[in-house]
């Protein structure tokens, strides 16, 4: 075994299977990884699929020996025969059960993945944000001081970017790349200007525009929460799982 999470195995031959593939993917794409890297990258991955088949059985879910069997006879005609089935399964370090085994925890995390992601609502707390970003410390001394003297936002954000004028439109909390921007514009009332935040990418001026306590979220923000939900969950988990990983 690889590791067990709350008694639960994860075989030894999946996991390296898996790596390979992760380690092989990446290079393609020509993103290169360590060994090291993709094999904690994809235990870390597997021990998240049995935390969700587990929270799916805590919750009822059961996968009937009729969908299973259903779903192996379509697989085995996606590639193309029994024969072909039964040699990916070698390949990945799979026996006939302990195939059927990750098939069912796969469908069982599948489960509870979408439950997680369908009950984040569909509208939340956002702010609607203006920014100027400037690229280094004395620029944004400088745009801060004629902010200060009376210079108005828009026009300077326009200024240092035409095309945008600097809108980063609706947004809820933990959506932004960049969290110290979104720190402080979450702490600001409604019209005021704030003063330089430092980011990774560079420094931002920022000015609330309005706020709402349910605005509706656009498609990507709200693939961002559901996003934000899953990690939470599995993160809150795995906090609490007893996991034991191969010496």
């Amino acid at each position: 075994m690889a590791a067990t999470v709350n008694g639960e195995g994860i075989l030894l031959a999946e996991w390296d299977a898996q790596v390979t593939q992760y380690v092989d993917a990446h290079t393609a794409l020509g993103k290169p990884v360590t060994e090291e890297a993709a094999s904690t990258a994809v235990l870390e991955d597997m021990i998240a699929q049995v935390l969700l088949a587990q929270g799916a059985r805590a919750d009822g879910f059961e996968l009937t020996q009729e969908t299973l069997e259903a779903r192996i006879e379509e697989l085995t005609k996606e590639v193309g025969g029994a024969a072909k089935l039964a040699e990916w399964q070698s390949a990945h370090g799979y026996t006939e059960a302990t195939f059927r085994t990750a098939l069912k925890r796969a469908a069982e995390a599948a489960y509870m993945r979408d439950k997680i992601v369908t009950a984040v609502p569909r509208t939340a707390e956002q702010v609607h944000v203006q920014q100027i970003l400037l690229y280094n410390e004395s620029d944004a001394i400088a745009i801060s001081n004629q902010l200060k003297g009376g210079v108005a936002f828009d026009a300077l954000a326009a200024a240092v970017d035409p095309n945008t004028r600097g809108e980063l439109s609706w947004f809820p909390r933990g959506y932004l790349l960049e969290p110290a921007v979104e720190e402080v514009a979450f702490s600001m009332p409604v019209g005021e200007v704030s003063e330089i935040i430092q980011s990774g990418v560079g420094y931002h001026i920022i000015k609330v525009l309005e706020r709402d306590q349910e605005h509706p979220l656009s498609p990507d923000a709200y693939l961002a929460l559901q996003e934000l939900a899953l990690k939470d969950w599995v993160a809150q988990q795995r906090a609490a799982a007893q996991v034991v990983l191969a010496p």
